[in-house]
């Protein structure tokens, strides 16, 4: 599913002489709030941090198991792939005379050059404008430094029952009743600590890098009319949350703005749109509320994945699904030492190992406020040394991996007690719900196939 360019949107010429102006004298020029400098009316706007969107993967329960192909590259890899195949280094065509003198760049290739270093210079007035102010809160990271989540407002907070009106009495009713309770402060939702966490991340990473912008930045992103937002604003105001960014869509699919706001990870609790956006080549997952009381970590934001089809490809589940047990287990030892393709949450594991080497580099591995897990259903002996070499192919680092072979995951979720977990399976996902965790459903892979017909 194609989306709009993840070229940002320039500003408006007058508004960047005046941003300029006022950054030179240090007051004057007309300011631009942080909602503003990043409104969610321009699509375009941002950074194209991962190169050109990859092609849609094909939906669950359609075709055969084959159909699923190895998650698309995502961030630097993706645009270095993308690069290598620009006109300007593919190698001349038979019959033409190489070095005789510099390419002609391609119409495209230099418009869109413009088009970068233009919104290069706008943020650079943008951040010397407001260098200029004085503020206790922390700037948002500018988009291509930042890793960032985006979650659905049902996602963040307890909706249940605005969600009930909405769908029995209509949209007209359900705007009425949030601005009637507009002063009422929602409840968390199943994002709630998660983010709260991802925030905690952000305030150990000031204390020790506080001119680095490598960070986690929060968007709400949700299809809510904007006459809600005020109810949202002073929820989020009343826990303290660091929420600048909001894009509210006002009834249409918020999907086509994720590559706008270069989002590396997208939560909500609807499923056709996490659907939607796994398909765009996006990570997503649907959330889950526990349906137990847990108390979670304030100090360490932890992470559990599956492995199958969330870190890594569906490739083996295949072997699994189709040929039986015995059969995946000859097929994973044959290529111990091939690794796996990259699932959809790949990309997310790396950006938690890329903070976490921040602290190490400080001396805090001890006191890291990051953990991972890998909780999966392989065995160890039978088929877990290809998982922890293709973790090691690519340079990554899991803080503990708990094969379970076939073992209810449950349980173990929680003695971890993490504030989300992924998994590919619903089966994972409801036995951990029953017991307190907060799982997030990534529908991806050959399993949706088999969920959808059983």
């Amino acid at each position: 599913m194609g989306l709009g360019s993840g070229a940002r949107a320039p500003l408006d010429p007058a508004v960047r002489g005046e941003l300029r102006a006022g950054c030179a004298s240090g007051s004057g020029g007309r300011g631009v709030g942080r909602g503003q400098e990043r409104d969610c009316s321009s699509p375009g706007e941002g950074r194209d941090r991962s190169g050109p969107r990859p092609q849609a993967c094909t939906a669950p329960g359609r075709g055969s198991a084959g159909d699923f192909p190895a998650w698309p590259g995502r961030g630097r890899e993706a645009a270095a792939a993308a690069a290598s195949r620009s006109p300007a280094t593919a190698p001349a065509a038979p019959g033409t005379m190489s070095g005789s003198g510099p390419e002609e760049p391609q119409p495209s290739q230099a418009s869109e050059e413009d088009r970068q270093q233009e919104a290069e210079q706008d943020w650079a007035a943008a951040k010397a404008f407001y260098d200029n102010l004085v503020t206790q809160r922390p700037r948002p990271p500018k988009p291509q430094n930042a890793i960032t989540v985006a979650v659905s407002s049902r996602a963040l907070f307890n909706l249940v029952e605005e969600q009930r009106i909405y769908e029995e009495q209509g949209v007209e009713k359900y705007v009425e009743y949030q601005q009637k309770n507009e002063n009422i402060i929602l409840k968390p939702g199943p994002a709630f600590y998660f983010v709260k966490a991802l925030e905690h991340v952000n305030a150990r990473l000031l204390e020790l890098y506080p001119d680095d912008e490598e960070r986690f930045d929060i968007v709400l992103m949700t299809n809510v009319h904007a006459q809600v937002g005020v109810r949202l604003i002073n929820s989020i105001n009343h826990y303290g949350l660091t929420i600048e960014r909001f894009c509210m869509t006002g009834g249409q699919s918020p999907i086509g703005y994720l590559t706008a706001y270069l989002t590396n990870l997208y939560l909500s609790a609807d499923s056709d749109k996490v659907q939607e956006a796994i398909e765009a080549g996006i990570a997503s997952a649907t959330m889950f509320t526990a349906k137990k009381d847990v108390v979670y970590s304030d100090t360490q934001l932890r992470v559990a994945f599956d492995g199958d089809a969330v870190i890594f490809s569906d490739e083996s589940e295949q072997i699994f699904k189709e040929q039986g047990l015995d059969r995946f287990f000859e097929h994973e030892q044959l290529n111990e030492n091939k690794p796996l393709a990259q699932g959809p949450l790949k990309g997310f594991l790396e950006d938690l190992g890329k903070l976490q080497k921040k602290f190490y580099a400080k001396n805090e591995r001890l006191n890291c406020p990051i953990r991972t897990y890998l909780v999966t259903a392989r065995s160890a002996a039978s088929s877990g040394a290809r998982v922890l070499k293709t973790l090691r192919s690519w340079g990554l680092e899991i803080d503990e991996a708990l094969f379970l072979a076939g073992a209810p995951k449950g349980p173990i979720l929680v003695k971890i007690h993490p504030h989300i977990f992924f998994d590919d399976q619903m089966f994972h996902i409801e036995g951990a719900q029953k017991l307190g965790a907060i799982a997030a459903h990534v529908p991806y892979g050959v399993s949706q196939k088999y969920q959808k017909s059983s």
